[in-house]
């Protein structure tokens, strides 16, 4: 890392505030345009944009960027809404892309990119994913990655299972595969966010069965309690109820969910498909026996897999003068080969680029998967790509569904009642 032109804050709260906008950039005595890149503080990230900067700055003599680092999660985005209210936001950051981007005002807060060239280099779902009806305001940080099944195909082949099409066909097979000793569908509630996938994973299969699904939704008029959003419930009761869990599913976590997987110990986990990152890092023999599939559809023709766009790079409104026309400079750096050839060296991808990046020759089995789906046109994006709704407390709601505490029409009917609220604080129609 290269400390002389970073400033890496970890912020704790918003009274931290002084201490971050000490870091921002600005003119120096020489002319050099300073900016800020504020980015969350993983090290994969900062390390990949230390990569970014520094090729940067080698092209453009008069620009100086530094990083600055955030904390993830609630706090973090409090912060960022903090920052941009108060205007002490850096020159550029990544943030999400989909409806949490809606939520921070784009309209108002972000500067419009969609007069820019690399425009038309974006995939229809990416820019769908960081538009209003009013502009375009990110660019894509690394790959799309899937939402779905990923096993162990070595475990498929040793008991001659094939990739499942239907649901009927997916729990026959948990039966093979836990007459053979294995667990079938591993489940790690000890990392909450996983206990989603079984309805945030079948999403493509619900927009599959209604192509209007995700604009009802945001309507008012579809809800997770009826057909086919509540599939994803009925999916997670049938394989609980059936014990098709690992023993440990209550306490597991994540990094446990991903050594079962590469283990064998474990065939199929509904998670997203970056979980190949901790099985690259810790178990890189298995690489090679990570797959992918869509959550499978009861109606096999529906079968489709659920894609998340990347985060994105966005100027605040705030970044004026000569620091925007700078910013605007290293956002279209990022569109370049180099920066691709940066990405695929620093970040391994997760899945297919939403923009004209290729993935390298040797990637894992697992992309090779999902970029089938998408050649195939078998996919969709995720349901927070096309709609803001979102409720607070999904992966609460599916834990108490998969622990048998809730029937799955139960916890359809309490997700619905958990979105209401911040249907309604965005001011839609229809709540």
């Amino acid at each position: 890392m290269r400390l002389s032109k970073t400033c890496v804050a970890l912020v704790a709260s918003a009274a931290s505030l002084a201490l971050v906008a000490g870091c921002s950039g600005g003119e120096s005595g020489d002319g050099t345009t300073e900016l800020t890149l504020l980015l969350n503080d993983d090290q994969q990230d900062v390390d990949q944009a230390e990569a970014l900067v520094k090729a940067f700055e080698s092209e453009h003599a008069d620009i100086s960027i530094e990083v600055d680092t955030r904390p993830g999660g609630t706090e973090g985005d409090n912060l960022i809404k903090t920052r941009l209210s108060t205007g002490e936001m850096a020159d550029i950051f990544k943030y999400n892309s989909g409806s949490l981007m809606q939520a921070l005002n784009p309209d108002q807060n972000l500067v419009d990119l969609s007069d820019q060239p690399w425009l038309d280099d974006l995939t229809d779902d990416y820019t769908s994913a960081v538009q209003t009806e009013n502009g375009v305001y990110g660019y894509p940080w690394g790959t799309t990655y899937a939402g779905g099944i990923v096993y162990n195909t070595a475990i498929y082949d040793e008991l001659g299972l094939d990739v499942p099409k239907s649901w009927d066909q997916f729990m026959a097979n948990n039966e093979v595969i836990a007459e053979a000793g294995y667990d079938p569908v591993i489940q790690t509630y000890g990392t909450t966010w996983t206990s989603q996938l079984f309805v945030l994973g079948d999403f493509a299969n619900v927009l599959a069965a209604d192509p209007q699904w995700a604009e009802e939704y945001t309507a008012g008029n579809r809800s997770y309690a009826e057909p086919p959003g509540l599939a994803g419930f009925k999916h997670l009761e049938a394989v609980a109820e059936a014990g098709y869990f690992n023993k440990d599913f209550s306490t597991a976590t994540y990094d446990d969910g991903a050594k079962m997987l590469a283990e064998g110990t474990g065939v199929q986990y509904p998670v997203l498909t970056f979980v190949l990152d901790p099985i690259k890092a810790n178990y890189p023999d298995a690489v090679d026996d990570i797959g992918f599939m869509a959550i499978p559809a009861n109606d096999p023709s529906l079968t489709s897999a659920t894609i998340w766009q990347p985060d994105a790079l966005y100027i605040p409104t705030t970044t004026e003068g000569a620091k925007r026309k700078a910013a605007i400079e290293f956002i279209t750096f990022m569109n370049s080969q180099e920066a691709c050839e940066l990405f695929n060296e620093n970040s391994p991808p997760k899945g297919p680029y939403p923009n004209t990046c290729e993935l390298p020759d040797d990637v894992a089995p697992l992309l090779k998967d999902i970029q089938g789906y998408l050649e195939a046109e078998n996919s969709a994006p995720a349901l927070e790509f096309l709609s803001p709704v979102k409720g607070p407390n999904l992966e609460n709601i599916m834990i108490a569904v998969g622990s048998g505490i809730k029937s799955a029409k139960e916890g359809a009917e309490a997700y619905d009642k958990d979105v209401v609220a911040q249907a309604q604080q965005l001011g839609l129609d229809g709540w």
